[in-house]
C-alpha cells in the first residue's frame, strides 16, 4: 500500500496512491485520524485499507504532494553510511553511527521545488531512503527492530554544504527551508520483501550522481532502529533518513551544485521516485519567500 499526504483543491489531505488516482481517506477517517502520524500511531493502516472503496479518488495530476509525513516528531538522519561517502569525505570509520536532526518545517514534497537560500551557492544532493517508524519503542533489540518499521519511502537531504562546514557540528547546513523533500508516498513495509536487495540513484538534470545498493549500508536499519532507540524514545511517525551513497557535488572534481533550473530525481524502484525542481530564494518579500514557493507549487503541481 502507498501511503501520501497531498493537498486537493489547497486543502491538505490524506490517504493512498491506486495507479494514477490519490484516494482521500482522509475524507472518511479524517475526524478520527488528522493524517499518516495519527493513524500510525493508532496502529491503524488495515483501517486505512479497509476505506480504499468507500473513499473519493481524484486523478494524480490534480493534487499537489506534502512530505509523506509533514509533522513528525523526530528526524534523524544518519551521515557517512557508506563506504563510499565516508572515503570521499576522509572520514575516518567509527563504531557507531553518526546521527544528526532535522526539523519537520524544512521538508516538502514531490514536485515542489527546493529553495536555494541567498546565503550561498553551494547546494547539494544527498538522495536516501528513509524508514517511517510504526510502532514506538525505547531500547529495541535488534532482533525486533524491523517489525517497527511502517514503510519505506524516498528523501533527499539537500544540504547547504558551506553552511554544514562552518564547524564540526552539521545543524545549520541541514536546516535551511525547503531543502527536504519527502516522498512522494511511503511503502508499507509488508510490500517489500527484502530492502537490502533495492538500491538508490539520484539523477540531476537526468545524469547519473550516485547509485548505490541499500546491502552496502554500513549500518544496516535494524542496527540504525536499536542505537537511535537506546539514546531517545521512536515514536510512531518519526523519520530516520538512512545515509547517502558516494558521488556528492561537494566532492567533485569540478565540484557540482545544484542551482535554479536544474532537477533532481532519487529513485528506488519498488519504493517510488521523487522529484524537485530547484529555485533560488526571493527575496523581495523577507519572510514570505518559503510560503511564496510554497504556493506556486501548490497551483503548478509536477
Amino acid at each position: 500500500m502507498k501511503l501520501a499526504t497531498f493537498a486537493i483543491d489547497g486543502k491538505p489531505t490524506w490517504g493512498a496512491i491506486d495507479h494514477n488516482e490519490a484516494v482521500d481517506i482522509g475524507a472518511v477517517l479524517g475526524a478520527k485520524y488528522s493524517g499518516l502520524r495519527a493513524l500510525l500511531a493508532a496502529d491503524a493502516v488495515e483501517e486505512a485499507r479497509g476505506a480504499l472503496s468507500l473513499a473519493p479518488r481524484v486523478a494524480l495530476d490534480a493534487i499537489a504532494w506534502l512530505p509523506v509525513i509533514p509533522d513528525p516528531a523526530k528526524i534523524l538522519c544518519i551521515g557517512l553510511n557508506y563506504e563510499t561517502h565516508r572515503k570521499e569525505t576522509g572520514r575516518d570509520a567509527t563504531a557507531h553511527p553518526a546521527v544528526f536532526t532535522r526539523f519537520a518545517d524544512t521538508q516538502i514534497g514531490h514536485g515542489v521545488d527546493i529553495v536555494r537560500p541567498h546565503v550561498s551557492t553551494w547546494l547539494d544532493f544527498e538522495g536516501e531512503l528513509a524508514i517511517v517508524i510504526g510502532k514506538p519503542g525505547r531500547y529495541i533489540p535488534r532482533e525486533q527492530a524491523m517489525s517497527h518499521v511502517a514503510g519505506y519511502a524516498c528523501y533527499n537531504d539537500a544540504t547547504i554544504r558551506d553552511w554544514q562546514r562552518h564547524t564540526i557540528q552539521f545543524t545549520p547546513g541541514k536546516n535551511f527551508p525547503a531543502t527536504a523533500p519527502f516522498g512522494p508516498w511511503m511503502v508499507t513495509a509488508d510490500e517489500i520483501a527484502d530492502i537490502t536487495r533495492l538500491r538508490i540513484t539520484t539523477r540531476l538534470n537526468d545524469m547519473v550522481v550516485q547509485d548505490a545498493g541499500f546491502d552496502q549500508l554500513i549500518f544496516p536499519i535494524d542496527e540504525l532502529i536499536a542505537y537511535c532507540s537506546a539514546f531517545t524514545p521512536l515514536a510512531a511517525g518519526d523519520v530516520i533518513a538512512t545515509g547517502t551513497p558516494g558521488g556528492v557535488g561537494f566532492k567533485r572534481e569540478p565540484m557540482l551544485f545544484m542551482k535554479p533550473g536544474d532537477r533532481i530525481v532519487v529513485d528506488i524502484p519498488g519504493i517510488g521516485s521523487l522529484t524537485n525542481g530547484i529555485v533560488d530564494e526571493l527575496m523581495d518579500a523577507p519572510g514570505t519567500d518559503i510560503a511564496a514557493v510554497r504556493e506556486r507549487s501548490l497551483a503548478t503541481p509536477l
